[in-house]
């Protein structure tokens, strides 16, 4: 090819004095790559190129948390670009497995996704490389690439978390970098810039889309469907770059083509880097398995997936690497704009056949769907969480079905052995002889078939587990006769002059409504046992406002439920008398008034980041709840009637931290420590928690130096599901039978004395994904959730994460219990 390598690395200054357009360098008023440049100005330069050049469209998605724009650009030849929308509804109807799509006229769609971690900022650089070099046309063959491709461009996917990472870099880097790896310019401040305003990884959220930079993300993806996505990152700083082919394990079922094309985009790209001398590696640490990944996810959507990692986390603008070579910034943009290019140019070779396997990727999925099972079927047992599943599948793609009349035979995910079961009205039924059935047997089949140990994630994932869902596999191919579900209204029981009114807790719903009675200033009881009044039966969690002990100081207060139940949009229930047909009447002590909570979070450098910010947004997004966050310095001023919930995340933290708590304990506070958090109580009085120890017989290294890279699998435990042994009577198990956690390291604890030993692992608790044999014997029996009494307070101690990544969902009626139901 006619001297492309000049062309890719051409530099924009020589160009810029011949073209309308200014360089990056001209706009911006600095050299590409001599800082770090801030979103708004990166939005400002796409505006700008834009705006000069017809072929190229802005597309608007949203804002980050932060309110900063998300956004793409696209950009292809002016006849492609007339025809824009015609493209992209070819695309969308091959999605659906469309045959008649000729695609021999269809350009083959290349999404390119810049920095989704925030410090990993070489990459936003890059795109505004990427897009003035397109738009010019100069560069060789590039005219000819646009001609049967079409390049979207998202040139920063975590504006808010970029932001902050170069917010920081900015205000501490010298007039002249400074390149020693001990420079504070190479060390980020916790939270860092990884993560969104949330602290999330947006890396791992494409399939469970818990926020909101995800939503808006996919809900444009999913309106243009490329065949090609590429998420560019940045890992270690003395690491080389890495590209496709991806390492294994590969999931089972991505096709022959998908690999094969990984192959030739590797090739291709060796192929430019070789002319440089850059070194770089493929088939090692990046895998392709968990199913909500940049690269992952659009091959369970038919399309190629790929991540290319460039040296450069802690980089900052130059710094002296392992080997005593100095990566710059420059350097780092380099060689992500030559990796962007290269692979232009192999999709554009390849347009053709890329199109053609898309679209037999959904026409094949729609009349043969891969994996043994061709149905799954989840019971409506509970409702809240079933619908909050139907919630996700639709926000995938993925079609379902409700109900039947059908006696069947399938897996049970809870036995794991095949069972009788009936389909019943509101069970809602997964047909995989839809387009989308790779996505959605991935996302729901029992056991992942994992070829390598050596994972870069979780192993394990199936959404019957994940929302606590009854569930059954099936060899055959069933469908529900419904479209929808069979809304049951509650019958609205009124009295005159009511003893009690009603409200159900079954789901996260029931949570909202308790705060609202709470915040107007209501008593509010839960019944601790089950009971019987007026021929109804009412389980345990039910909640109950009693008439006379809050009309005293709330006069108006049939006109106040009567204001929560239309803002909820519930209807009203009451009970006439005191005196239940069965259980135990409303005066007796079962009937208790909750706390309401005032609830603070620890943050700050002792924490686990992810695990602040899967609380917090659980509290500000799904419960609406505010809290107050703190610091560990704060704590020693805690004050119960200011603060009554101390929610302690993940993290690592000081020894005297629990002494410093045991009088706000003592005196009615309410501890909740998240997974490692329980670490800084253990063996500090009053707090019973203690780990299990588990005495390990060495054994000799029975691996090959040449493994010496990799985990040994029988200590490996990268994200495993357990069955978890619940005392059901305990009102932090309320709406959760059976429940499942996630176990993702080998800790457990020993059984409480004085306390409750509410969530055991009991021997067979082990359900599916990688759990080596030593992880397992470690953690065959013992506490995972437990609440100890102290004084007026409590402990909860939650051993395993209940929030993970806020898709697990029956997790947060774990934690809702936690906050409010434990007294």
């Amino acid at each position: 090819m006619k001297s492309f390598l000049l062309s890719l690395l051409f530099i924009s200054g020589v160009l810029g004095a011949k073209a309308q357009t200014q360089t990056p360098d001209q706009y911006l008023g600095y050299p590409l790559g001599s800082r770090f440049t801030v979103h708004q100005k990166v939005v400002d330069y796409f505006k700008y190129v834009a705006a000069q050049h017809p072929n190229i469209k802005l597309l608007n998605y949203g804002k980050s948390y932060e309110g900063r724009e998300l956004f793409v650009a696209v950009i292809s030849s002016e006849a492609n670009m007339n025809n824009l929308e015609s493209i992209r509804l070819n695309n969308v109807a091959m999605s659906k497995a469309s045959k008649h799509i000729d695609v021999k006229k269809q350009p083959a769609l290349l999404w390119l996704s810049y920095n989704v971690h925030g410090n990993e900022a070489s990459s936003t650089e890059t795109a505004m490389k990427m897009i003035y070099t397109l738009s010019q046309g100069t560069a060789a063959n590039i005219k000819q690439w646009l001609n049967n491709t079409v390049v979207i461009i998202d040139p920063c996917l975590n504006p808010d978390g970029r932001d902050r990472f170069v917010s920081h870099f900015n205000s501490v880097v010298g007039s002249v970098p400074d390149a020693n790896p001990y420079a504070r310019e190479h060390q980020e401040p916790w939270p860092r810039g990884r993560s969104n305003h949330y602290y999330f990884d947006l890396n791992r959220d494409w399939a469970w889309q818990t926020q909101l930079e995800t939503q808006s993300r996919m809900a444009l993806y999913q309106q243009w469907m490329p065949e090609v996505h590429v998420d560019f990152h940045e890992q270690g700083y003395n690491e080389p770059y890495y590209f496709a082919p991806a390492a294994e394990p590969v999931h089972e079922h991505v096709n022959s083509w998908q690999r094969e094309f990984q192959v030739l985009i590797g090739k291709n790209n060796a192929k430019y880097f070789d002319q440089q001398g850059w070194q770089y590696f493929t088939k090692e640490r990046f895998d392709l398995l968990y199913p909500s990944y940049g690269d992952t996810y659009p091959l369970y959507n038919g399309a190629i997936g790929m991540t290319y990692e460039q040296g450069g986390i802690g980089a900052g603008l130059a710094v002296v690497t392992a080997d005593g070579d100095t990566l710059t910034l420059k350097d780092r943009i380099d060689h992500h704009f030559t990796s962007g290019m290269a692979t232009i140019e192999t999709v554009s070779t390849h347009a053709e056949r890329l199109v053609q396997e898309f679209k037999n990727f959904f026409v094949q999925s729609a009349v043969d769907p891969a994996g043994a099972y061709k149905s799954y079927v989840v019971k409506a047992n509970h409702l809240p969480r079933l619908k909050k599943l139907a919630e996700l599948l639709t926000k995938n793609h993925i079609e379902f079905t409700y109900g039947g009349d059908r006696s069947l035979n399938g897996f049970d995910f809870e036995t794991r052995k095949k069972k009788s079961f009936k389909i019943e009205r509101n069970d809602l039924v997964i047909n995989l002889q839809q387009p989308r059935s790779l996505l959605a047997g991935v996302l729901f089949e029992p056991q992942t078939m994992v070829s390598d140990s050596n994972t870069y994630d979780i192993t394990a994932w199936a959404l019957p587990y994940a929302y606590g869902l009854e569930a059954y596999a099936l060899k055959e191919s069933v469908t529900g006769k419904f479209k929808s579900l069979e809304e049951v209204q509650p019958v609205s029981v009124q009295t005159e002059n009511p003893y009690a009114w009603v409200f159900p807790w079954n789901g996260l719903d029931d949570a909202k409504v308790l705060i609202a009675l709470q915040k107007a200033k209501l008593k509010v009881r839960v019944a601790e046992e089950g009971f019987s009044s007026g021929g109804k039966s009412y389980p345990a969690g039910t909640l109950l406002v009693y008439r006379r002990e809050n009309e005293q100081q709330a006069g108006t207060l049939k006109a106040r439920m009567q204001a929560i139940a239309i803002s909820a949009e519930i209807s009203l229930n009451t009970i006439g008398s005191g005196y239940v047909d069965k259980g135990k009447d409303f005066g007796s002590s079962v009937y208790t008034i909750l706390k309401t909570p005032k609830v603070a979070v620890v943050s700050g450098t002792e924490t686990s980041s992810q695990s602040v910010g899967e609380i917090w947004n659980f509290f500000e997004q799904e419960l609406h709840f505010p809290v107050t966050m703190i610091n560990v310095q704060s704590l020693a001023r805690l004050n119960s009637e200011d603060i009554n919930v101390l929610v302690i995340p993940d993290g690592n933290y000081p020894k005297n931290m629990g002494e410093q708590l045991t009088t706000w304990v003592q005196n009615g506070g309410k501890l909740i420590l998240m997974e490692d958090a329980i670490n800084a109580f253990a063996g500090t009085k009053p707090y019973e928690i203690k780990a299990r120890e588990f005495l390990k017989q060495e054994q000799p290294n029975t691996r090959s130096y040449a493994e010496k890279g990799r985990d040994d699998l029988n200590d490996a435990i990268p994200g495993a599901i357990y069955k978890v042994n619940l005392d059901q009577t305990h009102p932090l198990t309320l709406g959760l039978n059976p429940y499942y956690t996630l176990v993702t390291a080998e800790k457990i604890y020993e059984p409480l004395v004085e306390g409750w030993n509410v969530g055991m692992l009991k021997q067979g608790a082990y359900v599916t994904g990688i759990a080596g044999k030593n992880v397992q014997k470690k953690i065959e029996t013992g506490l995972l959730f437990g609440v100890q009494p102290i004084g007026k307070g409590n402990v909860v101690y939650l051993g395993s994460n209940v929030l993970f990544r806020l898709f697990w969902e029956s997790g947060k009626q774990m934690f809702t219990n936690a906050i409010f139901m434990v007294n």
